[in-house]
């Protein structure tokens, strides 16, 4: 017998947030407060295109269950990031998705438990001053949650928020679609204080070597979209290009055969750069995605592939 359960927490801006935030020059884009969510959630990707939240994070999963025991357990999930409309005068701070968080799934006597953190630069501009200089540092707030999902073998299942970004307010929804909990924040001020400030993800010097590569190109990295099926690189080509997924999924290809999936945040192509120049693997969109370029004249003098390697050897 297969039981299945899911659990969804939406961020999202109450009024009042943006006031909380020192006045941006003109020009800068700001995204709107948001309507609270429904009591009842209804259908996530709807809602998104109605600009209801900033993230959502839906955490799926499923136990089979024979004889009392659990003989196999999957866990599935997705992170929504939602983005302003802007007007073509704007700049925009693009919202780009982190990469999904799941561990595995720890397993006990009748019972699973699941995991999931998603989160991501939501576009929301928030200025901070800089310590001891007469200007401020505009950068993009981020927001994130982490939900634990617990479903026994005698058909019950539990579901909460276990973390949460210092971000306004978060509301969560049963296997139901029903509104479970409301986590507000009445400290917005404190909020805009650290929107900016580490996550779960770590970046550390991996996220201040991509910022400095960023600076240094001066100008908007290229972007390429790709559809469904298209392929990005191809195992054995010559190239000298990083990439760095910001929407969709990439399988990861090895002579012919698909050795991992990669989500949004994944930085990729790495291996060519420390090795013979050589693409490793084949990178082709599952869907349609769109992909951000680190060109070669852009990391000339950068540690940021060999930082992604130790990332990824560590992980």
């Amino acid at each position: 017998m297969r039981i299945e359960s899911s659990i969804t927490a939406i961020t999202w801006l109450p009024f009042g947030v943006l006031d909380a935030l020192s006045n941006l020059p003109l020009g800068i884009a700001v995204a709107h407060y948001d309507e609270p969510p429904p009591t009842s959630l209804g259908d996530l990707d709807e809602l998104r295109e109605a600009d209801r939240f900033r993230e959502a994070n839906e955490l799926r999963a499923w136990i089979d269950v024979r004889g009392g025991d659990v003989v196999d357990y999957g866990h599935e999930g997705r992170s929504v990031l939602a983005g302003p409309e802007l007007d073509a005068d704007q700049i925009a701070f693009p919202a780009i998705e982190f990469p999904v968080l799941q561990p595995p799934p720890s397993v006990g006597d009748g019972w699973v438990r699941f995991q999931q953190t998603v989160g991501g630069r939501i576009g929301l501009p928030v200025p901070q001053r800089v310590r001891g200089k007469p200007y401020l540092h505009i950068g993009s707030a981020q927001a994130w949650t982490t939900l634990e999902l617990v479903i026994r073998a005698d058909g019950t299942s539990d579901g909460r928020l276990v973390a949460a970004s210092p971000f306004p307010s978060h509301s969560v929804y049963d296997a139901d679609r029903n509104l479970r909990e409301e986590n507000p924040s009445a400290d917005f001020e404190g909020w805009a204080r650290d929107s900016l400030e580490g996550t779960p993800w770590a970046g550390g010097e991996l996220e201040d070597e991509l910022d400095r590569v960023a600076l240094r190109s001066r100008a908007m990295l290229d972007r390429r979209r790709l559809g469904a099926g298209e392929t990005l690189v191809n195992q054995g080509e010559c190239g000298e290009d990083m990439f760095m997924l910001l929407d969709g999924v990439l399988h990861v290809e090895v002579d012919g055969e698909v050795v991992a999936q990669v989500g949004a945040g994944a930085l990729l192509g790495e291996l060519a750069l420390l090795g013979d120049g050589r693409r490793t693997a084949t990178l082709r969109a599952v869907r349609p995605s769109r992909v951000a370029v680190l060109k070669a004249r852009e990391l000339a003098g950068s540690r940021l592939a060999e930082l992604v390697q130790a990332q990824r050897t560590s992980a």
